[in-house]
């Protein structure tokens, strides 16, 4: 299994950012060939301060069967179309890969 976990702070000035990035991923992402599982959200609020970061907007977290499967999502022209039409409502992306 291969998960790829990103993480969106939205442009603040955009009060709609976190909606699109998440209807974005809905239209876009959510029915790529090699997805096995597909979940993304706004962020959840918690009161343990200390250990869970609050400071994102939106999470994605995508698993594949394989890092292959992973590596061609990255070039499917549906991953690319949703980078180009929903990158104005982020500000900042962290991307964590994982085996």
């Amino acid at each position: 299994m291969f998960s790829h976990i990103v993480i969106f702070w939205a442009d603040p000035a955009n009060p709609n950012a976190a909606d699109e990035i998440v209807a974005g991923a809905e239209k876009y992402l959510r029915p790529v060939p090699g997805v096995r599982l597909f979940h993304c959200g706004k962020m959840a609020t918690s009161e343990r301060k200390g250990v869970v970061d609050q400071s994102y907007s939106v999470a994605l977290n995508l698993t594949f069967d394989t890092k292959a499967d992973q590596d061609a999502y990255q070039v499917h022209p549906s991953h690319l179309e949703f980078v180009k039409q929903c990158s104005p409502s982020w500000q900042k992306v962290v991307v964590y890969d994982f085996e």
